[in-house]
């Protein structure tokens, strides 16, 4: 897409939020400030009266789904933080995660067949009609030829173009906010957009998210808190994926929470438990856990299901959050503000003891509380105020980490409103410290230092020396940053308002 036609496009999204007064709510006035308010005024004038209609989440919800796949997802995360936008709101949202309009099911057929490269009756017995539908794609209850129940996704006709034309949309934003928005560009708006663009094209071809689900259903089996339908082989092409039928009620469904036998506090410990394993033990983790993709069983049985976006750790970056993790757990926050500097990502100048301070100030009236007694819409407001203050960047690679953590704290309050998101991580990064901190692993660790330390060496004798004249002096490698976590361990995701906030 052109310049001209991303320009078009995002002029394409202010007028239908305007139309549907979905920008600045009149509902929301009594929250605005006077300049924002005399703003919202004229912009009003552009909604008519059918846009008027319904609550604020039902206009935002129309506009989300007529501006496309990225800014549908957008939707999806708002949807599942009713302690910060509200019940209704959150409710009016949550169309979006599993029940937009499907499209026909003789296209789902058809794309089926073209991406296999076979007759839809050579595997499967049935095909059925779409049990849900989402941004990029739509699922089928269908039963193979040995009898087995399956769910298959086929993507969205044309949905390639529309991911496209958002992407440069969305490109063409980040760039004039980076310019004409100067106390936005710590939020890193191109280099956040450049991930949410690519996360979002990797959707876009199934056979690796069938890859992802493979590997997730290993990796949950090993710790048990989640685990995930197998994926049939045969089934699997770059427009469709095929999964054995994941056991339980989806959570999306209100009758999920109240069947028989189901232990909400335990099936809310382990959504959590999962999310933190699957990061800390194994780097790897499912970054799209909303309600849509997640069925739940009596007792406490969780399944995951839509794999397309995994986000990815590397072992220094798991230790940098096991390391805050531990110091909130314990209640050390020079520890904590210790982990920020050494991970370079409070800017030196600034004092690990006065930032110690800050955090003390976010982490005690919120430690071992219920979340029925913390407000997160104050808490957020006080970490993006913290990090302001202490100059302290968004990290785009760690976007989907952080809008994991606070989809997986949303999803747990709804659950469970009693859900105490220190207690539920305890086990599992006391697991990880204790086995991180363990001779046998300092020895390991020490010994592949050392290893690789000789093969530098090696590789120095054999190379010949650089001419003196042209060698420059490099400033030593900083280590990965993970600083901004620590904040969204707290606050379940605090650094990803920043985006919502950008958006």
């Amino acid at each position: 897409m052109t310049s001209l036609g991303a320009f078009g496009r995002m002029l394409g999204a202010v007028w239908t939020l305007a139309r549907n007064d979905a920008m600045l709510p009149a509902e929301l006035d009594h929250l605005y400030s006077a300049g924002v308010r005399a703003a919202a005024g004229p912009l009003r004038l552009l909604a008519g009266r059918r846009g008027r209609q319904g609550r604020p989440g039902e206009r935002l919800a129309r506009s989300l789904e007529r501006l496309g796949p990225v800014a549908i997802k957008l939707g999806q995360l708002l949807s599942t933080r009713a302690d910060i936008f509200g019940r209704a709101f959150a409710e009016d949202l949550s169309r979006l995660k599993d029940k937009l309009d499907p499209f026909p099911n003789a296209q789902a057929r058809a794309t089926v067949e073209a991406s296999l490269g076979r007759p839809i009756d050579s595997l499967f017995a049935s095909f059925g009609e779409a049990v849900a539908a989402a941004s990029l794609a739509q699922a089928h209850e269908a039963v193979l030829l040995d009898g087995r129940k399956v769910a298959v996704k086929v993507l969205r006709p044309g949905i390639e173009g529309r991911v496209a034309a958002d992407a440069a949309a969305l490109s063409l934003a980040a760039r004039l906010i980076e310019r004409w928005a100067p106390p936005a560009r710590r939020l890193e708006p191109q280099a956040l957009a450049a991930t949410v663009i690519r996360a979002t094209k990797l959707e876009l071809d199934l056979r690796l998210e069938a890859a992802g689900a493979d590997e997730l259903a290993q990796v949950m089996a090993r710790d048990g808190y989640m685990s995930a339908p197998a994926v049939v082989w045969d089934g699997v092409g770059k427009r469709v994926l095929t999964l054995e039928w994941a056991v339980g009620w989806p959570l999306s469904d209100d009758a999920a929470l109240v069947q028989p036998g189901l232990d909400r506090k335990a099936l809310a410990d382990n959504l959590t438990r999962a999310f933190l394993a699957q990061a800390l033990d194994h780097g790897v983790f499912h970054a799209d856990l909303h309600e849509g993709n997640l069925f739940v069983a009596a007792p406490d049985r969780l399944s995951a299901v839509d794999f397309g976006i995994i986000g990815r750790l590397g072992q220094a970056e798991r230790r940098y959050l096991a390391e805050i993790l531990w110091g909130f757990l314990e209640r050390d926050y020079l520890r904590v503000a210790r982990s920020h500097f050494g991970a370079g990502y409070v800017p030196r100048g600034h004092s690990v003891e006065a930032f110690a301070q800050a955090l003390r100030a976010v982490g005690e009236p919120v430690f071992g509380r219920a979340a029925s007694q913390v407000s997160m819409s104050r808490v957020l407001t006080q970490l993006f105020e913290i990090t302001a203050l202490y100059d302290m960047r968004l990290r785009p690679e760690l976007v989907l980490l952080q809008k994991t953590m606070m989809t997986v704290e949303g999803v747990a309050r709804r659950i469970d409103p009693e859900h105490d998101i220190w207690a539920a991580s305890d086990p599992v990064v006391r697991r990880f410290m204790t086995r991180e901190l363990s001779p046998a692993t300092q020895a390991r660790r020490f010994g592949e230092e050392a290893l690789q330390a000789l093969r530098n060496l090696a590789q120095m004798l054999q190379d010949p020396p650089a001419p003196a004249a042209v060698v420059v002096a490099e400033p030593p490698p900083r280590p990965s940053r993970l600083g901004w976590f620590a904040l969204g361990a707290l606050a379940s995701g605090a650094a990803f308002l920043a985006a919502a906030h950008f958006y």
